[in-house]
């Protein structure tokens, strides 16, 4: 945690320095800055997008926001290929895999363009190491996704009296922010012994296969009393699963991400408990570590933003709802 506030304040310091009379920059050039979404579609994105677009505006920046309609290295790939062949000045990216993304990504840095991954990443998401296929990255910048999947596991723990059987309905294994948060969810509740963490339910990000999932553990077994959705759509299709099951409220949900939808979802008892990633945030410092590179300043190779917790108690709270995502 100290190094995340250390790398924020940095980050903060250079930007105060570059948005001074900067914005009368000290170079004529008007730079160009790709974001390229997970997908275009989706809340999380759109409100990266909007934390982007107020960095670009106080920078004099040009903002291109460029993405595929869903999260899937098959339709990404052919969109970064169009945005490297344009030439930006540097590329924010949410890759869709840690693996696949790696060989595309690599022809942006060949060309020149720097790289910086925002929310999700390639290889191991540490960079300029010198080691590694994947290293190349200038920045990573986006969620503790291991310290979510914690806060999540605290959260169900609270939820659920601390005993009784849980799971994980996650999407599928190589995405690099759920894979973590399903790592900080065991690793936290390893040390809840009242608490069972039977096997994960990979979904696909289906919700209906998520609350088919749902029904079938319970299935087998009775006791359950918890599931903890990786994503939005995990939680979401789990969440149903539970209601078709007739246990809302006996089995507790704990959903990942805050659409403005999760509000009905947290009042009507569906959902128990949502973690709000800040994408604002990532978007805001993915643009001004871009610029801070591209005008010679040295940035920090990995920065993290919070989280918020929303629960019925507290979703009515401007204070929270103020970091539900955008439509």
């Amino acid at each position: 945690m100290k190094k995340i506030v250390a790398a924020l304040a940095a980050l903060a310091v250079s930007a105060t320095v570059l948005m001074a009379p900067a914005q009368a920059q000290a170079q004529d050039k008007k730079y160009t800055i790709a974001l390229i979404p997970g997908l275009t579609t989706d809340g999380f994105y759109i409100t990266m997008r909007k934390g982007a677009q107020a960095a670009a505006d106080a920078l004099g920046v040009n903002l291109v926001f460029q993405g595929a309609p869903d999260f899937n290295p098959v339709t990404q790939v052919p969109v970064l290929d169009a945005v490297i062949a344009k030439k930006p000045d540097a590329i924010l990216i949410a890759p869709t895999d840690k693996v696949q993304l790696v060989e595309p990504l690599r022809k942006a840095n060949d060309a020149g363009i720097p790289v910086i991954t925002v929310d999700t990443f390639i290889g191991s998401g540490v960079y300029q190491t010198g080691a590694g296929d994947a290293d190349f990255p200038l920045a990573y910048i986006a969620s503790d996704n291991v310290l979510g999947g914690e806060i999540a596991a605290r959260a169900l723990a609270t939820a659920i009296g601390d005993k009784g059987k849980v799971y994980v309905s996650n999407v599928k294994p190589g995405i690099s922010t759920t894979d973590q948060r399903e790592e900080g969810f065991k690793k936290e509740m390893a040390k809840h012994t009242g608490i069972t963490v039977l096997e994960t339910q990979f979904n696909d990000d289906d919700a209906n296969k998520a609350a088919s999932q749902l029904q079938a553990v319970f299935a087998r077994n009775p006791d359950l009393v918890g599931v903890f959705g990786a994503n939005l759509f995990s939680a979401l299709g789990a969440a149903n699963g539970v209601k078709q099951a007739g246990q809302t409220g006996t089995v507790k949900v704990v959903a990942f991400d805050a659409p403005t939808s999760i509000v009905d979802n947290i009042n009507t008892g569906l959902v128990d408990v949502a973690i709000a990633q800040h994408p604002a945030e990532i978007g805001y410092f993915g643009v001004v570590s871009a610029y801070a590179h591209l005008t010679g300043q040295s940035i920090p190779v990995a920065i993290g933003t919070g989280f918020t917790i929303m629960d019925k108690s507290n979703i009515a709270d401007p204070k929270i709802s103020k970091y539900l995502y955008s439509e």
